[in-house]
């Protein structure tokens, strides 16, 4: 793995920084509190997401970011033949290959980042990554304690877990053939069950033949005796059916006499009203011309009537004409002035708005200028409380105390320490004085927007007044509108009615009338009785039709009856008989009953009894599968027990050659490192580092040299870490791991990297130091900038050779 370029936006300390890498030694160099790690962290959180990061989401981000800024770490690296890019912000995630998109959420990008590199965050880290605690981590444990530490490191520790994992199981199983073995049932209850199901189960079979046969026996008795039974039914339905209709038919004789004898009596009434009708023929003849004079005189009578409502509406609407045009005139050239004042209304309106965006700008930059004073004033409240805090932590620590950001003693950097930070308090200071004195002045509202409100509101008082005007000469358009209509409507009907009037007749003459009403009553009870007598006259020939008619159903009827009552004799149907017939059929219907009766209960006995039989072959068959899966369940266990033993054989004689693998890795980079001079390293059975000279531990070592063996062997770890997960350790990052070292063996650890560049061809050093800086390759700066409140980056590459030429001169 090689990086090759890194950007940081409002991550942490950094605003926006982009650093390039390239290989050979590249050192990132700052004092405490820069944001160096920070860089470390930045590469952790693009490929492992939030598990490589402390804190929470809004701790990341930038503490001088304005409201919700952004945050995103953009990282490029080399993997074996392809080339990636990850960017990675607080809810968004992209993963490239070779420019291609291959991944597009959080979770996706770091499982997919995770499957190609090979290695979990912690393996990663522990491969990788070197800080100056773990260089030495292995001389400050005991010996049970290293052996834990390289086991966990080198992922032995996952045998551990899953030798316990076969440990559950194995339990789980026995436990499991206990509760089976517990409950089997007893095999010779079974048995016995078995038997006495077999020998119901035979007598079950023979009831059910035995009454099998019985029900045969009744169903062909009741096969015998159906037919005469349903013979005698269908005799005694004919019989009952014949009567009824003979009934029917002697009552219809009795109506039919009944009816003949009063047509016959009415015939003769209408005879004789005939004879009535034309004796009172002289009398009634000057009715008809009455009734005619009446009709024409109620006639004219009507319409003298309808004459005089229509001459009164003539006379309202006349009156309404005049009030009418009396408005019309009083409204007069309405429309002209209404259009002058919907034009000064509309020019009010326009003016209105455009004072009210006036408004509205003055308020807009009074509202945004304090807003933004007051953001500014409470972000540096809260960066003034980290910044004392952070000072007065170090104060309290003292210079020999551990730095609360590098995790070491300040020493000599203690002062200067100090004073970087009383000059951030002293910045902060400045400016929060300055933005509470711009809040003091933009309290109350300024004097623009108070005379923007003022005129607003006279021309709002202006425009209402016009709308107020413009509204009442639009009803009076309206009303105007409303009543030229009516007035054309009643002049029209006003037409109408008197044409109307004009074609109405006239000429009535009520004495007439009365007179011609009081002739007509003088012969009215005369024309009443004649019209009862023309009513029941006219019914004389139908009555003699109806009177033919019934005689001849009268005749039919009487033949009817005498042809049913010798068909009723014919059917011979007997009570008696018929009473003898049904006890039979209901006897034979009777013993089919209890036939069948007893052949439920039989095949009831014969089901329960298959049943019982089928319950004790189920618990035969479970009993032999309980059988078979304990015999499984008991070679599983054998089998967990074995895996038991292979994982503690497996996990000792991992530990019996964890030792030499890593002391000969080891002794290789020693023998790098030292030119030559030790090329054996060796780890006892407590995991103690000895340096082997000519085959001979060497008793006592320089602090130098235990330096030099403390990072050979963090070195050996890593390559075994690497070479586990299927990756080549191509990449070495070291962190601060010069600790109290002088400057020449500072220098000399440069030097022993630089000899090791075939097998690291990246590294990539984080330090504090400057002295270490013209050993390196490349230099980049890292300084932290008060007054922006952010972290400040450059390449110093190109200054490496003017320090040289600085030196020789």
């Amino acid at each position: 793995m090689q990086l090759l370029r890194l950007r940081l936006v409002n991550f942490r300390q950094h605003a926006d920084t982009e650093l390039e890498f390239g290989p050979g030694i590249t050192g990132i160099i700052g004092p405490n509190g820069s944001g160096k790690t920070t860089i470390l962290e930045a590469i952790a959180w693009a490929l492992y997401g939030a598990q490589a990061v402390r804190g929470d989401k809004d701790s990341i981000r930038r503490l001088g970011a304005k409201g919700r800024a952004g945050v995103e770490v953009d990282l490029e690296f080399r993997l074996g033949a392809h080339e990636y890019r990850v960017t990675r912000g607080l809810s968004t995630a992209a993963l490239y290959q070779d420019g291609q998109v291959i991944a597009n959420s959080l979770k996706a990008v770091t499982d997919k980042l995770e499957r190609t590199l090979g290695m979990t965050h912690e393996e990663f880290f522990n491969t990788y990554f070197t800080g100056q605690k773990e260089l030495a981590v292995m001389a400050a444990l005991g010996k049970t304690e290293r052996a834990a530490f390289l086991s966990r490191v080198l992922g032995y520790e996952r045998l551990r877990e899953a030798q316990e994992r076969v440990r559950e199981i194995r339990n789980a199983v026995a436990a499991e053939v206990r509760g089976l073995e517990s409950g089997l049932p007893d095999a010779a209850a079974l048995a016995a069950a078995r038997r006495a199901a077999d020998e119901r189960l035979a007598g079950a079979r023979s009831s059910a033949k035995a009454v099998d046969a019985a029900r045969r026996a009744a169903e062909d008795a009741l096969g015998r005796e159906e037919p005469r039974w349903k013979e005698w039914m269908a005799r005694r339905e004919r019989t009952l059916s014949l009567d009824g209709e003979r009934r029917m038919a002697e009552q219809a004789v009795v109506a039919s006499r009944q009816d003949f004898q009063r047509l016959d009596k009415e015939l003769a009434d209408a005879l004789a009203a005939r004879e009535q009708l034309r004796l009172l023929g002289a009398e009634l003849a000057p009715v008809a011309r009455l009734k005619k004079e009446v009709a024409a005189l109620e006639r004219l009578q009507r319409e003298t009537a309808a004459r005089r409502t229509e001459e009164t509406q003539l006379a309202e609407l006349a009156r309404n004409i005049r009030m009418l045009e009396r408005r019309l005139a009083e409204l007069g050239d309405v429309p002209a002035a209404l259009a002058r004042a919907e034009a000064a209304a509309r020019g009010l309106h326009e003016r209105l708005e455009a004072v009210e965006r006036a408004v509205e700008t003055e308020r807009t930059v009074w509202v945004r200028d304090r807003q933004y004073a007051e953001t500014k004033r409470t972000e540096l409240l809260k960066l003034y409380e980290e910044v004392k805090e952070q000072r007065d932590q170090i104060v309290k620590l003292g210079p020999e105390g551990t730095c609360p950001t590098c995790k070491r003693p300040l020493g000599p950097e203690y002062a200067g320490v100090l004073a970087l930070l009383d000059a951030q308090l002293e910045v902060i200071t400045g400016d929060g004085k300055y933005f509470r004195q711009r809040l003091e002045q933009l309290a109350p509202p300024p004097g623009k927007l108070l005379d923007a409100e003022a005129e607003r509101d006279r021309v709002l008082e202006e425009s209402r007044a016009a709308t107020t005007r413009a509204g009442e000469l639009q009803a009076q358009v309206e009303e105007r509108d409303r009543a030229s209509a009516e007035l054309a409507g009643a002049r029209r009907r006003a037409g109408d009615l008197e044409r109307r009037l004009t074609a109405r007749p006239a000429g009535y003459d009520a004495e007439r009338h009365d007179a011609v009403r009081a002739e007509l009553a003088k012969l009215e009870p005369v024309a009443l009785e004649a019209a009862v007598l023309e009513e029941r006259a006219r019914r004389a020939e139908r009555l003699v039709q109806e009177a033919e008619r019934a005689e001849q159903q009268l005749s039919t009827g009487e033949r009817r009856v005498r042809e049913l009552t010798e068909a009723v004799r014919a059917e011979g149907f007997s009570d008696a008989e018929y009473r003898q017939a049904k006890d039979r059929y209901d006897r034979a219907v009777g013993v089919l009953r209890e036939a069948e009766l007893a052949v439920v209960e039989a095949r009831g006995e014969l089901s329960r009894a298959e049943a019982d039989l089928a319950e004790t072959k189920r618990r035969e068959a479970e009993r032999a599968q309980r059988e078979r899966q304990i015999t499984a369940l008991k070679a599983r266990q054998r089998l967990h027990n074995e895996l038991d033993r292979a994982f503690s054989d497996l996990r000792g004689e991992l530990n019996a050659r964890m030792r030499p693998e890593i002391a000969e890795l080891a002794s290789g980079f020693l023998a790098d490192l030292t030119d030559g001079r030790y090329d054996e390293l060796e780890l006892t059975e407590d995991y103690t580092l000895t340096i082997l000279e000519g085959g001979v531990p060497k008793p006592v070592i320089s602090g130098g040299e235990e330096d030099i063996a403390s990072l050979v062997l963090r070195l050996a770890i890593s390559q075994m870490i690497a070479e586990r997960a299927g990756q080549p350790l191509s990449l070495l990052v070291l962190d601060e791991i010069f600790g109290s070292l002088d400057e020449a063996r500072r220098l000399h650890v440069v030097g022993l990297l630089r000899r090791l560049a075939d097998r690291f061809p990246q590294v990539i050093l984080i330090t504090h130091i400057e002295q270490v800086r013209e050993g390196l390759d490349r230099v980049i700066r890292v300084d932290f900038d008060p007054a922006r409140g952010a972290s400040v980056v450059r390449d110093d590459t190109a200054t490496l050779g003017a320090a040289d030429a600085g030196v020789a001169a």
